[in-house]
């Protein structure tokens, strides 16, 4: 008798449930991996600019009100990748990313702020090496009106001491100041479009 009720109940609850989650009038947004990236650079009498390899990101909308957008990135922080292996070996050590103690960089946000028509500031809480502290990447948006398809290029600078990396390279000078560069193509799959300020 419980099995019977247990199945009534499912299937008049999780029908709704999958509705609230993917409903028909909320763009779905996502994300080509293969044509975006993940990309940082340190100002340093030595080049120390690199990518990281393994990421994930998700734009999410829960209406079509583009400042009600959701960014979350996370990033795999022993996938740094400069092109050269003493430098990624550094940065993935306890002095920097400290990849075996906190191995995920993450990023999210849970608003946009248009700034112009097709610029954004995207505030959120940022954490690496297991220390959180709020930061705001700076978007620019470009792609065809209508076409449900699109870039996003933005921009976050931080301190690297900020967050307990304070320690250098040998025989580098580096500075403590760490731009990140995110590059996202993304393409609206279904729903309607997004709503931007004029």
């Amino acid at each position: 008798m419980r099995l019977v009720i247990f199945c009534l109940v499912a299937s008049a609850v999780l029908p709704s449930l999958s509705r609230a989650q993917t409903p028909a009038d909320v763009p779905a947004i996502k994300i080509s991996k293969d044509e975006s990236s993940m990309k940082f650079s340190v100002q340093a009498s030595v080049a120390l600019e690199g990518k990281f390899d393994q990421w994930d990101a998700t734009l999410t909308f829960p209406s079509t009100d583009v400042t009600t957008g959701a960014l979350d990135i996370k990033i795999q922080a022993a996938s740094v990748n400069t092109g050269s292996g003493m430098k990624d070996g550094k940065l993935k050590s306890k002095d920097f990313f400290d990849v075996e103690q906190d191995p995920m960089i993450t990023f999210h946000s849970d608003k946009i702020v248009q700034t112009g028509p097709m610029t954004f500031d995207i505030p959120g809480t940022f954490t690496i090496r297991g220390v959180s502290k709020p930061e705001t990447l700076t978007f620019t948006g470009s792609g065809t009106k209508g076409s449900g398809s699109g870039e996003i290029k933005g921009t976050m600078a931080f301190d690297r001491k900020d967050y307990g990396m304070n320690k250098g390279i040998p025989f580098i000078k580096i500075a403590d100041r760490v731009e990140v560069t995110v590059d996202l193509k993304a393409k609206r799959v279904s729903g309607p479009p997004l709503v931007f300020k004029q």
